[in-house]
């Protein structure tokens, strides 16, 4: 009896760390703004000192689904990569605000295979978290820019 009586103590003790610990985590997930919807996309780039990024998505919003194409450009970078990504919407209320210019600082770095994630936010206050796989061989940092243009 005292062995189940340790247990459920213990038990407790960390669900109630655990409760007191999500805030914090909600929290941070605000500070990105109202998750608003997801996206998934492909893209390729090639770059010899500056490079160029282009491929296409989807954007899942308001239970439909909407079609994007990608053309960016990038500084100081060389090598090719393919990469897939995966992410959240923030701030976006309408789907015209989605098209546009995002800006991110970024650095890649892909030997084969690499994984990593950024942040991306237009003029109209819309943010992307990604989260991306990629292949290829390909170093990178620096800023860049992608535009975001939904298929008609």
């Amino acid at each position: 009896m005292r062995l189940h009586s340790l247990a459920l103590a213990s038990f407790l003790t960390v669900s109630a760390a655990a409760a007191v610990a999500l805030p914090a985590y909600a929290a941070s997930e605000d500070a990105m703004g109202e998750q608003t919807g997801t996206v998934v996309l492909t893209a390729k780039s090639a770059d010899v000192g500056v490079g160029y990024t282009w491929g296409e998505g989807t954007l899942h919003f308001k239970g439909k689904v909407y079609h994007f194409t990608i053309s960016g450009g990038q500084i100081a970078a060389v090598g090719f990569s393919k990469y897939e990504s995966r992410g959240v919407v923030y701030n976006l209320h309408k789907v015209s605000d989605f098209s546009g210019t995002f800006a991110t600082l970024s650095g890649e770095a892909t030997l084969v295979k690499g994984v990593g994630g950024s942040v991306l936010e237009n003029s109209n206050g819309v943010r992307l978290k990604l989260e991306t796989a990629a292949n290829g061989a390909r170093l990178a940092a620096s800023g860049q820019g992608l535009s975001i243009k939904l298929k008609e």
